[in-house]
């Protein structure tokens, strides 16, 4: 009998394990190919973004919480111009696309992307606050498509560039 029962306890507190019980991800240093975050993530370290022509971080689920958690995701950009005049294709530091309720907090930093820094596409009720996004390409933050997003508390620098003036957010 006390076997069963100290077999139903593990069974009990290995229940959640087996069932992958969704953690925090910790994000820093290099990417060189698209990252999809599918769970909740933080950013502990500046991170730089090698990724041509596609995005560098995409959220790949509905509910995601990602924190800049103070940091900065650098693109291929430029430091000064952000792209020299040239946007690249998909090449965008965030991507939030066609996945709903995602939330997207700083403080911390999206700069130097060669396209947005943050765009959410077709997705519906997300939230961006406390993100600084500077020197990109296009748009810092790009809201196309989908509805119901919260995006306050932002602030937006330099983005734009002579052949794609949208800027700010």
């Amino acid at each position: 009998m006390k076997s069963l029962f100290a077999s139903l306890v593990s069974l009990f507190f290995a229940l959640p394990a087996i069932t992958g019980t969704a953690r925090a991800t910790d994000i820093s240093g290099t990417i060189s190919t698209t990252l999809t975050v599918m769970q909740d993530s933080r950013l502990v370290g500046n991170v730089s973004c090698m990724v041509s022509g596609a995005p560098c971080i995409v959220i790949g689920a509905s509910g995601v919480t990602f924190d800049l958690n103070g940091y900065t995701i650098t693109g291929l950009g430029d430091a000064v111009l952000g792209c020299s005049g040239a946007v690249v294709g998909n090449e965008v530091g965030i991507l939030v696309n066609a996945v709903n309720n995602v939330v997207i907090r700083g403080r911390g930093m999206v700069q130097q992307f060669r396209n947005h820094g943050i765009q959410l596409l077709t997705s519906t009720g997300s939230t961006v606050t406390g993100v600084i996004a500077s020197t990109n390409c296009d748009s810092g933050i790009i809201l196309t498509g989908g509805s119901g997003h919260l995006v306050e508390h932002n602030t937006a620098i330099r983005n734009g560039s002579p052949a794609a003036a949208c800027g700010g957010i």
